[in-house]
């Protein structure tokens, strides 16, 4: 049996974990929105049209921030067309996904629909086809009490109090040519910062997320991160980053350590950073949004394009994508220094957590089970541990940690949790050293495996992928020890006294 062995000090500590890292995303793409989370007709819809069963799993999810509408869609988006009457909104053609777009779900609708979440939202406003001005009306309508145009508005359909939303995306994914309207990092840069400074003229207290570059194999990346900065510095709060991790070759082991590009992403983002900040002679520090990551591999159902509510990448998630989905949280655990949102992409039916059926059944997909493992127990203080392993080397990767693990400390609740997976065919003993948390007792271990890594989760068999009770840790003295099985994701959780 290989060995990998974690000390730990609550002395040394990486970052205290900001409550938006438990984030999703919710687009008007594919059935996200309509036959996802809103499907009027629906056995379990409410008088608002949500779905009350899938509304039960995202609340299992614990979601602290949902961003919204976009994506794609935002940078064709005309937002006026979500509020108001719905028998008085336009129906309108969606060219960034190929749909058709009836707005019966829009601003108004998300926003209700994130209060019985109990979530937060994060709105992405459209500096593709439009800009400055109708950031400004948004912004009016949203936050402005009452007395202007666009906030009587609010109240005329019946949302006396502002929503008050405080976070606010200028713009998605501007240098990617699938983009409506993309434009170089100069044209964007000048654009946010004057849309920037409007925006909080209007309202000084909302923070600001630039557009960073939508990838790391872009080829302007991470110039176009320096040079959005160099222009928007001083007015954003945070800098995006995406990142996507898809199979694309039958190599399991190579899968697994692809969670190690997304590492190396988020260093490089913040060198960029870093950068512009001396450069700037600034004292202050650039955080990070990461607000669009998943796994991604082939859709199960072929979409049809100009439908509503179609499903795209529609996709049943292996054990196997568990496992690389557990590592890209831990990846950013990692960094809760520098990570102050994380948005997992998508919430519902597109590469989801949760799948639905159109007027049927919604389930989880096994990545769900990480996620909220993670957003339950990973709420504290990311400790520096000193993690010794065992290391694997592939055709594309060299010096693969076989155990990828990271710790939180939550003083408040008395606990400390390690996380781990074992990208191992075989089983590994995980020692740990916790000699600086004196009166520690053993409380849980849970696992997720499956002897087939292929196993998924279907509407007529659910939980075929699911945690379990694992082995269990021995303790003597200061030291633990735990089985990690091959080819699985673990929650190990102690008690402190």
């Amino acid at each position: 049996m290989k060995k990998a062995s974690i000390l730990v000090s609550k002395d040394f500590k990486i970052g205290k974990v900001s409550d938006r890292m438990f984030g999703s995303f919710v687009e008007h793409m594919g059935s996200v929105v309509y036959n996802g989370i809103y499907e009027p007709g629906h056995p379990t819809a409410d008088e608002m049209g949500f779905r009350h069963d899938v509304l039960e799993l995202v609340k299992e999810l614990q979601l602290s921030v949902v961003r919204y509408p976009g994506g794609n869609f935002t940078s064709g988006y005309n937002w006026e067309d979500g509020i108001g009457p719905k028998e008085q909104r336009p129906v309108r053609i969606d060219p960034a996904w190929r749909q058709i777009e009836p707005n019966s779900f829009g601003l108004d609708e998300f926003m209700k629909w994130t209060g019985v979440v109990g979530a937060d939202p994060i709105m992405t406003i459209n500096l593709g086809t439009r800009g400055i001005e109708e950031a400004k009306d948004i912004l009016e309508y949203c936050n402005f009490k009452s007395g202007t145009k666009w906030s009587e508005l609010r109240k005329s359909h019946g949302i006396k109090d502002p929503y008050n939303i405080k976070t606010w995306c200028l713009g998605n994914e501007l240098d990617g040519e699938w983009q409506i309207a993309r434009k170089t990092a100069a044209q964007y840069g000048q654009l946010a910062l004057e849309t920037a400074k409007v925006m909080k003229w209007v309202d000084p207290s909302i923070e600001l997320v630039a557009v960073g570059s939508s990838a790391r194999h872009m080829s302007t990346f991470p110039e176009w991160d320096r040079t959005v900065l160099e222009y928007t510095y001083d007015h954003a709060d945070l800098l995006s980053l995406h990142h996507y991790i898809g199979k694309r070759e039958n190599d399991t082991q190579t899968y697994l350590a692809m969670p190690m590009e997304m590492e190396r992403q988020i260093e490089e983002v913040i060198a960029a950073c870093d950068y512009v900040r001396g450069v700037k002679r600034s004292n202050k520090i650039m955080n990070l949004s990461f607000d669009e990551w998943n796994v991604w591999r082939e859709p199960d159902v072929e979409y049809t394009p100009w439908q509503i509510g179609c499903p795209y990448d529609w996709v049943k998630f292996h054990m196997e994508d568990a496992l690389v989905f557990g590592s890209a949280m831990l990846t950013l655990l990692r960094h809760a220094d520098r990570i102050q949102i994380a948005c997992q992409s998508l919430l519902v039916n597109t590469i989801p957590m949760i799948l639905t059926e159109k007027g049927g059944k919604a389930w989880r997909n096994p990545t769900f089970y990480p996620f909220m493992h993670v957003s339950k127990y990973g709420r504290g203080e990311v400790l520096q541990s000193i993690v010794n392993t065992p290391k694997y080397d592939t055709a594309k990767y060299t010096d693969v940690p076989v155990v990828d693990p990271v710790t939180v400390y939550n003083e408040e609740a008395g606990e400390l949790t390690f996380f781990a997976v074992n990208r191992g065919d075989e089983a590994a003993l995980l020692e740990l050293d916790i000699r600086d948390f004196p009166g520690f007792s053993f409380k849980e271990h849970i696992e997720m495996k499956h002897d087939r890594l292929n196993a998924v989760n279907t509407s007529d068999n659910p939980f075929e992928v699911k945690p379990q009770a694992g082995a269990g840790a021995k303790v003597d003295g200061g030291r633990a020890e735990a089985v990690l099985a091959p080819f699985s994701w673990n929650v190990i959780r102690f008690s402190i006294k």
